[in-house]
């Protein structure tokens, strides 16, 4: 495989690879620490937490797709009728972040192995793409169907972007901890790699061929933590003349909210209206939906300044 380094990469990162002389691009992920940051707080069952997983492991593949180092790509489920009312994940600088809000006696009545369509029924996923550096912004949207979102993202490739692409995702609890992963493939862009930018082209001559070889990857390869990201790309296209392993990106779990910001804002309100938001325990509290932490703010007194906020413990935690 020639051009191909070894990177070594187990976990919690994202590796891009191309095939030069097949005009097609790649990316493939892993998830693990990750992924127990961002599920354990919810206490989600373990469907919600498998959705979850496998969206997380789509967002990594969306987002290393940036080239703008502040971009950022949000990710959001709108739904009707079905178990999940909302799903959103995003990405920013190699941080993910992300969670579900869904009906509990729904999700029983679905049975432990309900469909895309039985979580979303009739739903669409919009995919934002946010790249502040270069003042671009766009957003696409494609209705949820198929067997799970990997392939609504690739029905949303094909129909908005209008590039062949194939996607998979899988995720898995091995050892009582989750592992998911993914691979993304596409057609190159006419004009990248040294191809004419004239028109879309509606042929794809040797783009069958790497469909073939990316979509023979298994589940299992995809969630092994034993087996390198690497490794997985050579299983795949070991016999292909020239691959080339790109720039691989760590993940983390990522959650902008804090103590100071909330302050900040609740700041922003006058006392008199503070005063109502305040609980029975005497703080405003403020909840962050994608790290299931709860800030409680000490409001303002009447003609002075807001004092500190302080954790669960009473700690100061400014």
């Amino acid at each position: 495989m020639a051009d191909a380094k070894p990177t070594g990469l187990l976990e919690d990162a994202v590796v891009g690879a191309m095939l030069p002389t097949r005009g097609a691009r790649g990316r493939l992920v892993r998830l693990t620490h990750v992924l127990d940051a961002i599920l354990a707080p919810h206490n989600y069952p373990p469907v919600i937490e498998k959705l979850l997983a496998d969206a997380l492991a789509l967002t990594a593949l969306l987002g290393s797709l940036l080239k703008d180092e502040k971009g950022q790509i949000t990710m959001q489920a709108q739904t009707e009728s079905g178990v999940v009312d909302l799903l959103v994940c995003d990405y920013l600088a190699g941080q993910l972040r992300g969670h579900v809000k869904y009906d509990g006696d729904r999700l029983a009545e679905a049975g432990p192995a309900p469909t895309l369509f039985q979580l979303f029924g009739k739903g669409y996923l919009a995919i934002t793409f946010d790249q502040p550096s270069r003042k671009e912004r766009y957003q696409g949207i494609a209705p949820i169907e198929g067997e799970d979102i990997g392939e609504v993202a690739q029905s949303y490739f094909a129909q908005s972007e209008q590039i062949p692409s194939l996607v998979r995702v899988a995720a898995e609890k091995r050892d009582g901890h989750w592992v998911a992963g993914g691979l993304m493939f596409q057609h190159l862009p006419e004009g990248e790699e040294g191809r004419d930018r004239l028109h879309t082209k509606l042929d794809h001559p040797d783009w069958p061929h790497v469909a073939i070889l990316a979509g023979s990857v298994k589940a299992g390869e995809l969630t092994d933590p034993t087996l390198a990201l690497d490794a997985l790309l050579w299983r795949l296209f070991h016999e292909e003349d020239e691959v080339r392993l790109l720039a691989s990106t760590a993940l983390t779990k990522g959650c902008r909210c804090s103590p100071d910001y909330i302050k900040s804002v609740i700041a922003r309100f006058p006392p008199e209206e503070q005063a109502h938001m305040v609980a029975d325990d005497g703080f405003i509290r403020v909840d962050c939906a994608f790290c299931a932490t709860s800030f409680p703010i000490a409001p303002a007194a009447p003609g002075a300044a807001p004092d500190g906020a302080t954790d669960e413990r009473g700690d100061d935690a400014v």
